[in-house]
């Protein structure tokens, strides 16, 4: 199984590691090659380009920014690049745009899957990521052994865009949860009640989630450092939820308030520090 990563971000960094690790051919390629020397160093091939990363990679996982990212590597490319090549399109972008890079790839007698992933870098770095899956089911077929090796429970959707949906759809509710308790907590901050005894009745309500405490500490220490999804990446895809889902008629009114704290957290010079510094916005004062 050959596989080429083209993005080595965190995501694709941690996810490098992990297939390394399970002794899988890996090739990276990266604008910046430096981003790529430490997967290098555990011994993955490093590509000079997105071109000669896919020689002789049967699959090749696009973790890049944005839809305009990837058409800005599949420009680079020559037909026979593409050719015969299963191509996995891993990060969050619009149905729409997925569906774009799909055609953009058929066309080129490539074959497509969106798999965009939910989860951190322990998740990346174990394997156990939440994968959903959309396109061809033979192709999802056929991609499941690698699958399986990201992932232990990969869904499959349905037709082209569907897992882009439901990608866009999870980040909204990470964005939404995110922003609700950062509220809650700046007020108990604010009124000075005890954080430890508020976070006893949160857990032990109907309303508690996960995510409360995994943010917690950053919050209440104002360290958004070490980011496992930085703040930038949450505003990018909170604004392309908006432009879906107004287009499709929906009253998109608290979403749009949670960005524009997010969008004031990266003019706080917080783009690549953890979503978490949503909080920053909301209490700025501390």
């Amino acid at each position: 199984m050959n596989i080429a990563i083209l993005g080595i971000g965190l995501m694709g960094q941690a996810l490098g590691e992990h297939l390394l690790d399970a002794q899988l051919n890996l090739t990276v390629y990266n604008r910046h090659q430096e981003k790529a020397s430490d997967l290098v160093s555990r011994g993955a091939q490093l590509a000079d380009s997105a071109q000669q990363a896919t020689l002789n990679n049967d699959y090749c996982l696009l973790f890049l920014s944005d839809a305009k990212a990837i058409h800005s590597v599949l420009d680079t490319l020559t037909s026979d690049a593409i050719r015969d090549k299963i191509w996995i399109q891993m990060g969050t972008i619009a149905p729409a745009e997925s569906r774009e890079i799909e055609q953009r790839i058929i066309a080129n007698n490539g074959h497509y899957l969106e798999c965009p992933v939910l989860g951190s870098l322990p998740e990346a770095r174990s394997g156990n990521l939440i994968l959903m899956a959309a396109g061809s089911k033979a192709i999802f077929d056929q991609c499941l052994p690698l699958l399986k090796h990201i992932g232990p429970k990969p869904e499959w959707f349905g037709e082209t865009g569907q897992a882009s949906t439901v990608k866009l759809a999870m980040n909204q509710l990470i964005a939404g949860l995110t922003s609700s308790f950062a509220l809650s907590l700046a007020l108990i901050e604010k009124e000075q009640v005890d954080v430890n005894q508020f976070m006893s009745v949160v857990r032990d309500s109907a309303l508690y989630a996960p995510t409360f405490d995994k943010k917690l500490e950053r919050m209440v220490s104002v360290d958004f450092s070490n980011p496992n999804f930085p703040t930038k990446h949450l505003a990018k895809d909170s604004h392309l939820f908006l432009t879906v889902a107004k287009q499709l008629g929906l009253n998109t009114s608290a979403l749009e308030g949670i960005t524009l704290l997010l969008d004031d957290a990266l003019n706080k010079g917080l783009s690549d520090t953890d979503y978490s510094a949503i909080y920053a916005s909301i209490n700025p004062d501390k």
